[in-house]
């Protein structure tokens, strides 16, 4: 039986929400996605961007506390986390993810499962 998203460290019941709505519905994926893979999926599916967040993702990946990362390894996952952004920059997934998350924020759609 798959384990929840929530299993890992620092992951709540809001991130295993948004992670769902990314198509990603265990550790077990999370883990065979790796960080970078699945934070972009959440980004298309109409997350907003935000360092913290990918960074709780990477220490959750490896069994570590959130605030364990600091000094260089958190400049090098700030290089990372932009780099993943930067993938998804203008690109037909991106487009819709944004306008979907636009039109749901003002209740016209309902947001993709």
């Amino acid at each position: 039986m798959p384990s929840p998203v929530s299993s890992l460290p620092n992951l709540g019941p809001a991130t295993e929400a948004a992670f769902a709505k990314a198509g990603i519905h265990s550790a077990e994926e999370l883990r065979s996605l790796g960080a970078d893979e699945a934070y972009r999926r959440l980004l298309l599916s109409g997350t907003a961007p935000h360092f913290i967040g990918y960074y709780v993702l990477v220490m959750a990946l490896q069994g570590r506390p959130w605030n364990d990362c600091k000094g260089e390894e958190k400049k090098a996952l700030r290089l990372r986390f932009d780099a993943v952004k930067d993938s998804i920059k203008g690109s037909a997934e991106q487009v819709r993810a944004e306008m979907e998350a636009a039109l749901d924020a003002i209740g016209v759609i309902a947001p993709r499962k």
